[in-house]
């Protein structure tokens, strides 16, 4: 049922997304300053490669977003259901939090600066066409009360959500090219950037650049400086075979490295500069989101989280790393 689920999302980038034109041509983003070429296989970042080990699941579930808290609690979006689950350390059983009015389409996750946890949803047919019917949301979820507000709509989607540290939302969508931005006081401009299937979002330590995996329509990795969102910076092209791992949700480890999880081929791998690419570790297949840990308890900090459309999570102990984001 899963690999069904991602086979037809993958058949709908094919339609909606260009895929075929963007791999074969290799055609980069408008705009991008820095573009460099590599193919699989991609050399090891360490000879050490400890296994990939099971933390938790949920039946059934197709995870799309996570975040941890400052006490080391996780937060998961379930993509087929819009649930939206907490795990307060590994092992517990989880418990649904809330679930998004569209009753699927739960995307990113995210914290803003007053401690509230934001959810990215768009219905799953509706995204698929975001960037023309702007049917993407957020809502924030106050973790003391549980009271749930709708903070922005009009957005393309959010598959990936990123705060900087004045409250600013960027929010991304993988089946289009628009990503959006949401103000301190709440006005959407839902085509602040231009970046074909942007996929994931993550600010730099600095809040220079916002880092975004690209999955179907030439797919690498690319940051967008937020001072200049017209001119998006390609890291990474893949070619060949690679270019079809479908690159997911990405976070930064504590040099601002890119760590990235593949739907296809299961691989975590993490960008060390523009062209410098390396396999991290392996994983299961249908990876499609990475997050470190937080706090002293729990999924601790320095720890590398991974979850999947099978509905599992799985710690990374290969890209350890105690200042990862």
């Amino acid at each position: 049922m899963l690999r069904k689920k991602l086979a037809r999302r993958t058949a709908a980038a094919v339609t909606g997304a260009g895929l075929f034109f963007g791999v074969m041509t290799g055609v980069a983003p408008a705009g991008a300053t820095v573009s460099t070429t590599v193919t699989a296989p991609f050399p090891l970042c360490s000879a050490n490669e400890p296994a990939p080990v099971l933390v938790d699941s949920v039946k059934g579930a197709a995870f799309e977003g996570l975040a941890v808290d400052a006490r080391g609690r996780l937060y998961a979006t379930d993509l087929s259901t819009g649930n939206v689950y907490r795990f307060d350390h590994p092992g517990a059983p989880a418990t649904v939090l809330t679930t998004v009015p569209t009753g699927n389409g739960a995307g990113a996750l995210a914290f803003a600066p007053n401690g509230g946890l934001l959810i990215g949803y768009a219905s799953v047919p509706t995204q698929l066409l975001g960037d023309l019917l702007r049917s993407g949301h957020i809502e924030e979820m106050n973790l003391t009360t549980g009271v749930v507000t709708q903070v922005a709509s009009g957005l393309s989607a959010a598959d990936g959500l990123a705060v900087a540290a004045d409250g600013t939302i960027y929010a991304t969508n993988d089946f289009g090219n628009l990503v959006g931005r949401v103000s301190p006081t709440g006005q959407v401009d839902p085509a602040w950037a231009n970046l074909p299937s942007a996929n994931g979002a993550v600010l730099s330590s600095d809040g220079r650049y916002l880092y975004e995996s690209r999955t179907f329509v030439n797919p690498g990795v690319s940051r967008i400086p937020t001072a200049d969102p017209a001119h998006p910076q390609s890291l990474i092209d893949l070619t060949g075979s690679a270019a079809f791992d479908a690159l997911d949700g990405l976070t930064l480890d504590s040099r601002d490295r890119p760590v990235i999880p593949t739907d296809i081929s299961g691989e975590i791998l993490r960008v060390d500069g523009p062209g410098q690419i390396c396999h991290l570790s392996n994983a299961p297949t249908v990876s499609s989101v990475v997050i470190y840990g937080h706090g002293s308890s729990g999924f601790s900090a320095g720890r590398l989280f991974r979850a999947g459309f099978d509905g599992q999570i799985y710690e990374i102990p290969a890209a350890f790393d105690p200042g990862g984001r």
